[in-house]
């Protein structure tokens, strides 16, 4: 079953509304590339001042077409566009795109035309691109409506909101000549068809095996999120986001009308759904192309076999650097090399030929075959001057280069792991490179590249495998006690929770806290016995204070009743300082807890992605090196799991200040539970648990902070 965009993106009939003979106007170049290429479908030129455009019959108005249009190509001015979008929509056009500016990214005044124009299409059924879009184009349909020259027809899609990146996308893949596209669809203000429409159609489209996105910001990011999910279980989907800065996100607006979301959480939710997130442009085409070619591998385990020290010992740098793990060969695997190699020829992992292939290239193939075959081994990066033999020492080498990369190109097929390759030579293009690319085989100039291109590789193997799996997901139960909680909030019109009503939360979605007595005044402090002989932390209880620490609300290592009783005077003496006239509850007592790993666990109500899970280093860390990562709701024990090891510091909770490596079980069951609780309570906009304390047994939360939604979810 096709797309429902799947009609006007392979359109059997255009009308080109703004049609023109003059070569300057794109109304004129998109009807010159159209018949240059061949477009079998009709074409229908509309401008009530011509007769004839290239040739072609041309029509005052759509409605005067006597045949049905299913894409209208439209090049006429902003201003004319609603008047335009009704005639399609009495056409019964099925589709339109729209090329002019002027509308959502100028402000308000151009996005009360654009709000117009979307108006009317959504009254007739018209699906629009753009506005504000570069066009698109169909390869296997021979529909170009951009104007780019000798598009590589091939299997990767292009998402992008730059014209000009897929420019840079298909230049590229000129000068390579090993991949082409598809399907390019210039998003532009995503007024009418949202992202997560587009990810349907690409995954259904059979001309096309890999997606490549260029974005800036999305509207309905949830959505998109959950069709991701689904599509990057067959369909690789590499991904470019720009706006890493407060500049970036700044010119994206400016650009797109979009917002760009915070970068960090973008990134960590897109991966989380299985997209393939790259941070250089220039290596958008390279991992997309890889991912394409080659089949993934069953693990991280990887090979390097050189011709030379130096390059082995550059990408296994790289490759440890980038996650992959080189495991030695077997036994078996290096008796067999040494069969074939010189005795002072490097038999561990990497592999270095020390020179034997100087002469013989063919033994390439030879020491290629053992290490795919070793089972230890899921994949092999193979690094340094090959094709460029011919060049370097002889040209009487150039065939026996040019069949060993015929014999490499099957291996990969015959053992069904990947294969790419580093060459010195790949920008001077010789022969046996073409063949390995025209056969399927990565070839890049770059170690870092091609490292790069192996690690995504792997890295989409087993994203692909844990999204295949149905995750099963903590549930709890909802309480009365909950629900009444937060109506007497609403009913104080406050958002903050307090810390008690905030534990009590958290009790509710069976998370542990620690052990803690609420007083309202003095007096109580006397009922506090059970808490005499232990060393205390007390804290303020204010819904007007809820930084504790900056109105000198919190005291800590109390011990005894003199000190119990100094401390609350103390407390309520600063909070009044800092803030007259405020609602003080009373103050929370709780028990020192011991030292520990400090993490900072929370969730946030993103407005792009809904609710999200951030986990980090916490305590003063969380301020310092700002070492966290992000995940949308809910989380499966996979997604705990990889937050606790992407952080940078994540070698910190192996051990520290002398501690054991920390309760990982202990700290994913809470994650989970958190995303639990989160999930059953829509009105929870934010929760803040910094710090964590976390021991090699269990866990131990400091301080909890949550707020509701300003309106009830």
């Amino acid at each position: 079953m096709h797309s429902r965009l799947h009609d006007f993106l392979n359109p059997d009939s255009i009308a080109v509304i703004g049609a023109s003979n003059n070569p300057t106007k794109r109304g004129c170049r998109a009807i010159t590339t159209l018949l240059a290429e061949g477009y079998p479908g009709r074409i229908f030129p509309i401008n009530p001042r011509e007769q004839k455009i290239q040739g072609l019959a041309c029509y005052a108005d759509i409605l005067t077409i006597p045949e049905s249009i299913d894409l209208a190509l439209i090049c006429t001015p902003a201003q004319t566009l609603p008047a335009v979008m009704e005639s399609c929509g009495r056409k019964d056009v099925k589709g339109a795109v729209i090329l002019a500016v002027g509308f959502g990214e100028t402000g308000e005044d151009g996005q009360q035309l654009q709000n117009e124009t979307i108006t009317i299409a959504q009254r007739y059924g018209v699906r629009v691109i753009g506005p504000n879009t570069s066009g698109i184009f169909n390869t296997h349909h021979a529909c170009n409506l951009v104007g780019f020259e000798n598009i590589p027809s091939g299997p990767l899609g292009i998402l992008s909101q730059s014209g000009n990146m897929a420019l840079s996308l298909v230049t590229e893949a000129q000068q390579h000549g090993d991949i082409g596209f598809s399907t390019y669809i210039g998003v532009g203000n995503e007024a009418d068809i949202a992202f997560h429409e587009y990810l349907d159609y690409f995954a259904d489209d059979e001309n096309t095996r890999a997606l490549v996105i260029y974005l800036e910001g999305l509207k309905q990011g949830r959505e998109f999120l959950d069709v991701a999910r689904k599509v990057t279980r067959t369909m690789p989907v590499v991904l470019y986001k720009s706006g890493r800065t407060q500049a970036g996100q700044t010119a994206a607006k400016s650009h797109t009308g979009t917002l760009a979301g915070d970068y960090v959480v973008s990134t960590g939710v897109m991966r989380q759904a299985g997209i393939t997130v790259v941070e250089r442009s220039d290596q958008i085409l390279a991992i997309a192309k890889t991912l394409v070619l080659l089949p993934a591998p069953e693990s991280k385990h990887v090979a390097v076999l050189a011709d030379g020290g130096g390059h082995g010992v550059i990408a296994a740098d790289a490759l440890v650097e980038h996650g992959m793990k080189l495991p030695p060969l077997s036994a078996d695997s290096r008796e067999q090399l040494a069969a074939l190699l010189p005795s002072n020829a490097a038999l561990g992992n990497p592999v270095d030929v020390a020179g034997a292939t100087d002469a013989n290239p063919a033994l390439f193939t030879e020491c290629a075959r053992i290490i795919l075959n070793d089972p230890g081994i899921d994949s092999l990066l193979m690094v340094g001057l090959f094709g460029g033999y011919q060049l370097r020492f002889s040209k009487t080498l150039a065939e026996a280069e040019s069949t060993t990369a015929v014999d490499l190109a099957k291996l990969v097929a015959e053992c069904g792991k990947p294969l790419i390759v580093q060459s010195l030579y790949a920008a001077q293009h010789p022969q046996a490179l073409a063949v390995l690319r025209q056969s399927g085989v990565p070839v890049y100039s770059s170690v870092e590249t091609a490292v790069h291109s192996m690690a995504a590789l792997a890295d989409y193997g087993i994203v692909r495998r844990r999204n295949s799996e149905l995750p099963v997901q903590q549930s709890i139960t909802l309480s009365p006690q909950i629900a009444e909680l937060i109506v007497a909030c609403r009913a104080e019109n406050r958002c903050a929770l307090l810390e008690t009503e905030a534990r009590t939360l958290l009790q509710d979605g069976d998370i542990s806290v620690p052990t803690a007595l609420f007083v309202t005044n003095k007096e109580e402090l006397s009922h506090a016995a059970e808490f005499e002989n232990t060393v205390l932390a007390m804290k303020l209880v204010s819904p007007d204070i809820l930084h504790k620490s900056d109105a000198g609300g919190v005291r800590l290592n109390l011990q005894g009743r003199d000190d119990m009783m100094y401390a609350f005077d103390d407390i309520i003496r600063n909070a009044n300082e800092y803030h007259p006239g405020a609602d003080i509850r009373g103050v929370l007592l709780t028990p020192m807890v011991a030292p520990g790993a400090e993490v900072i666990l929370g969730v946030i109500r993103d407005p792009c992605y809904g609710l999200v899970c951030m986990f980090g280093l916490g305590g003063v860390f969380v301020e310092v090196l700002n070492d966290v990562v992000f995940r949308s709701l809910p989380l499966t024990a996979a997604d705990a799991i990889e937050m606790l090891e992407e952080i940078k510091g994540h070698k910190l909770l192996q051990g520290v200040r002398g501690l054991g490596s920390i309760d990982r079980q202990a700290l994913v069951d809470l994650m989970l539970r958190l995303s639990a609780l989160c999930m059953a309570h829509p009105e929870i906009a934010e929760v803040d648990l910094n710090p964590v304390m976390v021991y090699p047994d269990g866990y131990a939360i400091v301080d909890a902070r949550m707020i509701l939604s300003d309106t009830n979810v």
